[in-house]
C-alpha cells in the first residue's frame, strides 16, 4: 500500500486524505481476484448479496474519485478499480455486474462509476481498451432501457448519460429530460425537493437530489447555463435552512431513513465546496465539514477490522431498512467530494470558522418543522412528515413530535410492551392489547411558533396536537376524543444511562432522568409519572437509555393533556462506548 502525491499539499488536506485511506485500506483484502465485488460482510439487503457487493465496490469511490482527482495517488486501490471496471462489465467475466432490470439497485451504483468517468477520465477512463469501453458504455446504458422510482434515483439516469456524453458514447437525451421534468415536479420552493411525489423531506433533498444536481451545474454549466444557473440558485437557498440541521459540534439532526449512512449528512457542503457555489464564506463550510467528521470519527462505528458498519453512532441492525448491505454506509464518502480541490485551493488554509448566528426558533415550512438551538444541540418539531412507502420504522423515523441531533430518535422492536416500543417523544396509546402511535397525520397547520396537526392513533381516537417550542424545550397539547377508555403515555426525550450515576425520579405529573452531566424532563397536567427502561440498542446514539414518561388515563368523549418537555446537559460532548457513554471535555 503506498501513499503518495505528486506534489507537496496542506496540512489539512493531506489529514483528510489520511483519514480517507485509513477508512479504505483495511478494506483491500476484501476485494474479489478480479476487483468488481466487494464481500465485508454477511448481512443481507433486499437485493442480494452479489449486487451487495457490487454496491460496495461503487460506494468506495465516492472517495476514492475526488482523492484521485485532488492528486493523491494510491496505485494498489487503482489498479483493482481499473481491473474492476473490466471485469463487471464484461458479460463473459465470471465477476460480471449483471443485466439490469426495471427500478434496480444497480442504477444507484452507477452514479459513483459515472462520476468518476466525469472527473477523472484520464484514470479511469482512458486507459481500458477500446472493447473494454465499450463494454462499460454499453452496460452503463442499459440505465435507459429500465424504469426507476419516481424520487431522488431519476438524477442517477441524468448523471449516467452525462458521462456517456462526455467521452462520446451513446447517451439518451429523451431519457435526461424526463428525468429532469420529474426533478421538477418534486421540487417545493425555496430550495427544497420532497423525495418525489411524497411529503418525505429528510436528507435525501441534500445528498441526493442537490448533490447531483450540483455535479450536473459542474459539468453542463458551458452547455446548459439556464438550467445551471437554476440549480445552483436553488442549492443556495437550500442552503440558508439546511445549515438549521447542524449543531455547534457538527453533529446533525437525526431525522428519517438511512441513518446509517452517517456523514453523508454534511456531504452537500463538500460539494458546494467542490463546485464553487457560494452559499457561505468558505471559513464557515469548513467548519461545517471539519466539525462533523472530527464528531463522527470520535464514534465507534467501524468493527474490529475497521471496517464501516451498518448503524448510527454504533453497530445496530435495528435502524436499518431493507436496501441496507454491508456495503451500503459507504454512501457517507460523498463528503470527501472536497479531496477533489487543488493544493493550492483557499480552502486548505482557510482557518474553520464556528456557525453564523442563527435565529431560534426558526420554521422550515418546507420540511414542516421548527428548529431550535442550543449551545450543542439542535432540535427539531415536526408535524406532516410521512412517507408513502412504509419503510421499516418509518412513524419513528417521520412522525414523532420532536427530533434532536444530541439525543436523536429510539426504534421499536415490537408494539406490545413500552420498553421494546421505547416510545421517546411520541403519545402512545395502550389499547387493543398493543400500543398506538402518530403517524401520518389527517391535516396539519404550520405557524411561526407552533406546529398543529389532527391524527389517529387507532380507529377509535382522534387527536389534535399542537407542538410550541420554548427555550429549554417544548409544550404539547393534546385535544383527544375516544369512543374507548384507555392509557396513553407522554414520553420525553431518550436520556443515556452512564453506569450507576443515573437517578430517576417519578412522581404524579412528573417524570426526571437525570446524572451529573444534564437530565430529560416531563411534566404534565395529569397522570402519573414513570421512567421507562428501554430494551437496549433500540436507540439511535445510546445503546442503553431511560425515557420519562407520564402514565395519564384516557376516558371515552372529550380529554385534554398539557405536557412540558425539557432536556438540560453540560456543555461537554458525548462519545458512545459500549454500554455506558463517555464525558470529554472540549
Amino acid at each position: 500500500m503506498t501513499r503518495h502525491t505528486n506534489t507537496p499539499i496542506s496540512s489539512d488536506k493531506q489529514y483528510y486524505q489520511s483519514m480517507l485511506l485509513d477508512m479504505v485500506e483495511p478494506l483491500i483484502p476484501h476485494y474479489s481476484k478480479e476487483g468488481a465485488h466487494l464481500h465485508l460482510g454477511n448481512t443481507a439487503a433486499a437485493y442480494g448479496n452479489r449486487i451487495g457487493e457490487m454496491e460496495a465496490f461503487s460506494r468506495v469511490l465516492w472517495g476514492m474519485i475526488p482523492y484521485w482527482a485532488g492528486g493523491g495517488r494510491h496505485l494498489e486501490l487503482l489498479s483493482i478499480y481499473q481491473k474492476g471496471f473490466v471485469a463487471g462489465t464484461t458479460p463473459s467475466s465470471f465477476e460480471f455486474w449483471g443485466h439490469l432490470g426495471d427500478c434496480d439497485q444497480r442504477m444507484v451504483e452507477m452514479a459513483a462509476i459515472s462520476f468518476g468517468i466525469l472527473v477523472i477520465p484520464e484514470l479511469l477512463w482512458e486507459p481500458l481498451s477500446k472493447p473494454e469501453q465499450d463494454n462499460l458504455a454499453s452496460w452503463l446504458n442499459e440505465i435507459n432501457l429500465h424504469s426507476q422510482p419516481e424520487n431522488n434515483w431519476q438524477f442517477f439516469k441524468v448523471v449516467t448519460n452525462l458521462a456517456l456524453k462526455s467521452v462520446g458514447k451513446e447517451w439518451n437525451q429523451r431519457q435526461v429530460a424526463d428525468a429532469m421534468e420529474k426533478y421538477e415536479s418534486f421540487y417545493l420552493g425555496n430550495g427544497w425537493y420532497a423525495d418525489g411525489k411524497r411529503p418525505q423531506m429528510d436528507y435525501y433533498t441534500s445528498f441526493a437530489i442537490h448533490y447531483y444536481c450540483l455535479i450536473y451545474t459542474k459539468y453542463m454549466e458551458d452547455t446548459q447555463p439556464k438550467t445551471a444557473a437554476l440549480y445552483r440558485k436553488r442549492a443556495k437557498q437550500f442552503a440558508q435552512s439546511f445549515i438549521y440541521w447542524f449543531d455547534d459540534e457538527g453533529k446533525a439532526l437525526a431525522f428519517g431513513r438511512s441513518q446509517t449512512y452517517r456523514f453523508a449528512q454534511a456531504a452537500f457542503w463538500s460539494m458546494c465546496v467542490f463546485t464553487e457555489l457560494d452559499c457561505f464564506p468558505l471559513g464557515i463550510l469548513k467548519g461545517l465539514i471539519s466539525r462533523h467528521m472530527e464528531y463522527w470519527m470520535r464514534q465507534p462505528i467501524f468493527d474490529n477490522g475497521h471496517i464501516l458498519t451498518v448503524g448510527y453512532t454504533y453497530p445496530n441492525l435495528f435502524i436499518s431498512e431493507r436496501y441496507n448491505a454491508s456495503g451500503s454506509p459507504y454512501w457517507a464518502f460523498k463528503t470527501f467530494a472536497f479531496l477533489a480541490l487543488p493544493d493550492d485551493h483557499p480552502f486548505w488554509s482557510v482557518p474553520a470558522e464556528p456557525l453564523p448566528k442563527l435565529d431560534t426558533p426558526k420554521l422550515i415550512k418546507e420540511c414542516r418543522m421548527i428548529m431550535s438551538r442550543s449551545n450543542y444541540d439542535v432540535s427539531a418539531l415536526t408535524s406532516g412528515q410521512y412517507p408513502t412507502i412504509e419503510h421499516p420504522h418509518a412513524a419513528e423515523k417521520y412522525a414523532k413530535f420532536a427530533y434532536s441531533s444530541r439525543f436523536s430518535f429510539s426504534v421499536p422492536r415490537s408494539y406490545y410492551n413500552l420498553e421494546e416500543l421505547a416510545p421517546d417523544n411520541m403519545l402512545c396509546f395502550y389499547a387493543h392489547g398493543m400500543y398506538y402511535v402518530r403517524r401520518k397525520c389527517e391535516s396539519f397547520e404550520l405557524f411561526e411558533q407552533e406546529l398543529v396537526s389532527v391524527w389517529k392513533p387507532l380507529a377509535e381516537i382522534t387527536v389534535e396536537t399542537h407542538l410550541i417550542p420554548t427555550k429549554a424545550g417544548h409544550i404539547r397539547k393534546h385535544s383527544i376524543t375516544s369512543s374507548i377508555d384507555c392509557v396513553a403515555y407522554e414520553c420525553g426525550f431518550s436520556y443515556p444511562q452512564n453506569k450507576n450515576e443515573i437517578e430517576i425520579l417519578e412522581k404524579d405529573k412528573l417524570a426526571i432522568v437525570s446524572d451529573p452531566h444534564g437530565k430529560s424532563v416531563v411534566f404534565s397536567n395529569t397522570g402519573k409519572g414513570l421512567v421507562i427502561h428501554a430494551a437496549p440498542n433500540t436507540n439511535l446514539s445510546f445503546p442503553i437509555t431511560c425515557i420519562p414518561a407520564v402514565c395519564c388515563e384516557i376516558k371515552q368523549g372529550e380529554n385534554f393533556l398539557e405536557s412540558t418537555i425539557e432536556t438540560k446537559f453540560t456543555e461537554k460532548s458525548v462519545i458512545v462506548g459500549g454500554d455506558c457513554y463517555e464525558i470529554y471535555d472540549k
